[in-house]
């Protein structure tokens, strides 16, 4: 008898239980899943009865800490925290099921959450690559055009602004702007998140390339009115989805493989500046981060550029598989 309820609960590795077909059923006949949901229900299900055997232990018998050793191990196997909560969500199903039938007293699996993903590295240019962009003419668009989009680029990346502070920015400072450029000061005001307020220093190339702009930006005095820095040709405020489709037009005109948004180049001055002068307190105050948590990401950056840099330089990188004396 004993022996009989082994081969029916505790089935070899790979095998399902009687148990995970009847659940199958249930799912496949009552729900109405689809056959590839079903099918990506088996291979989870078939995990679990693995883990279980290698116990051994049958699955009416799993407990709170079986499953979260067997995520920790999945984990440590290499596996993402999004896959493993696809796994833990198919078992929690089956066990809820096994619930219903009277079979388990509780959910083992109820309260057990995935790894938390870690987040990933912001994309950044070169520094090759952002000088080809920021010197980069398109003189076919027009001297117009070529001016505004040049000066829009150069305060992206010389300046680290977001594309909604860029779009806030006015001629002229008034009680009623949201941001301005003090050429005269090299400095750009701007306003953040959280409606905080920062100054931001304006290179030279940044500043020479909005004099261009500003040179042509409205010569015939028709949009006086408007206090906008960046105008469209019917001379409203630019969008950010303006700004976003002529900065990815700009990238690939100037012959970079990846299409560059704004965001990229606000990451690339915040991972550049670093780099040149490792001042991570500096870099949080341009940034206008409010915690130096969210500055530090650009140090992995930093430290991805350095090791980048060593596999393709130190003669020790090259070295496969023998002793370094």
């Amino acid at each position: 008898m004993a022996q009989a309820r082994e081969t029916a609960d505790t089935p070899a590795p790979g095998a399902l239980s009687p148990l995970v077909e009847r659940y199958l059923e249930h799912v496949r006949v009552e729900k109405r899943l689809a056959d590839r949901t079903v099918t990506l229900y088996a291979l989870d299900l078939t995990k679990l009865s693995d883990f279980a055997a290698q116990v051994p232990v049958e699955l009416i018998q799993v407990q709170n800490h079986h499953i979260r050793r067997w995520v920790a191990s999945m984990h440590g196997g290499g596996r993402s925290g999004r896959g493993i909560a696809l796994i833990l969500s198919g078992w929690r199903g089956f066990y809820t099921w096994l619930g219903r039938e009277g079979l388990v007293a509780s959910n083992p699996v109820q309260d057990v959450r995935a790894p938390k993903a870690g987040k990933p590295l912001p994309k950044a240019l070169s520094v090759d690559d952002s000088v080809q962009l920021a010197s980069f003419e398109g003189k076919d668009q027009g001297p117009w055009l070529e001016a505004r989009d040049a000066a829009l680029v150069e305060l992206l990346y010389g300046g680290g602004l977001r594309v909604g502070e860029l779009t806030g920015l006015d001629v002229h400072a008034s009680t009623s702007a949201r941001g301005w450029v003090d050429g005269q000061a090299g400095e750009a005001h701007v306003l953040g998140k959280g409606g905080k307020r920062r100054t931001v220093p304006v290179g030279a190339k940044a500043s020479e390339a909005l004099q261009r702009w500003l040179a042509v930006r409205d010569p015939a005095h028709a949009f006086d009115s408007q206090a906008a820095l960046f105008i469209g040709r019917n001379g409203t405020r630019l969008s950010a989805q303006s700004i976003w489709l002529r900065l990815k037009q700009r990238s690939q005109q100037a012959g970079l493989a990846t299409p560059v948004h704004p965001h990229m180049l606000r990451h690339s001055f915040a991972s550049h500046l670093l780099q040149s002068s490792g001042d991570l307190r500096a870099v949080q105050e341009l940034l206008g981060h409010a915690n130096i948590s969210t500055t530090q990401v650009y140090t992995r950056l930093d430290f991805q550029h350095l090791a980048k840099a060593y596999d393709a330089a130190h003669p020790r990188a090259k070295i496969k598989g023998k002793d370094a004396d």
